[in-house]
């Protein structure tokens, strides 16, 4: 990336919140690798028979971005919110899938980093997607940086930039996250 992109998106992010509808246009191409990176690493970690697509995981988590006026302050804000906005779009077609199938109960299982690597089916993914929900009713932060990890893929470097807290802090909150997170889909929490 050019060193002078990243003002460059910080200055179009700002154009949007302010209705510069042309600004999303220029916006796209600046920033379309790393949704895709964000996006890939998504659908990685999901059943090898997935429908949805890196591009339309992009286009879908667009589409709910665009409109909005997030309040992003720089690109890995806006990077941030993308990857929480992609984990949502998934989430909801694992919730359509879940709802169309006949039965199946959900069920517990065991939380790891790889867990999401696994191709976990959706089920899994809504009862991750849960226990998040509920860690962040407990500590938000350690629930964002959990997200930001597991669904974002990104590192204690960018997570700190995009929170706005020490590394040894993402570090901290992601221990917490990992415990507790283990203990709720254990059924322990």
């Amino acid at each position: 990336m050019a060193p002078s992109e990243p003002t460059e998106v910080t200055r179009l992010l700002q154009a949007m919140q302010h209705g510069d509808r042309d600004a999303g246009r220029q916006l796209l191409p600046l920033v379309y690798d790393e949704l895709h990176r964000i996006a890939a690493r998504h659908m990685r970690r999901e059943r090898p028979d997935h429908t949805l697509q890196p591009t339309a995981l992009i286009h879908e988590a667009w589409l709910r971005l665009a409109p909005g006026d997030d309040g992003f302050t720089d690109r890995a804000h806006f990077l941030g919110i993308a990857a929480r906005v992609m984990r949502q779009v998934l989430v909801d077609h694992a919730r359509a899938v879940h709802a169309t199938k006949r039965g199946g109960d959900l069920q517990r299982v065991t939380m790891d980093e790889a867990l999401l690597g696994t191709g976990a089916p959706p089920a899994e993914l809504l009862d991750l997607d849960r226990a998040l929900d509920g860690l962040a009713a407990q500590d938000a932060r350690a629930a964002r940086v959990a997200e930001l990890r597991l669904f974002g893929g990104l590192t204690v470097g960018e997570i700190a930039t995009t929170l706005e807290v020490s590394q040894r802090t993402v570090d901290d909150d992601w221990a917490v996250a990992r415990m507790w997170l283990r203990r709720a889909l254990q059924g322990d929490g």
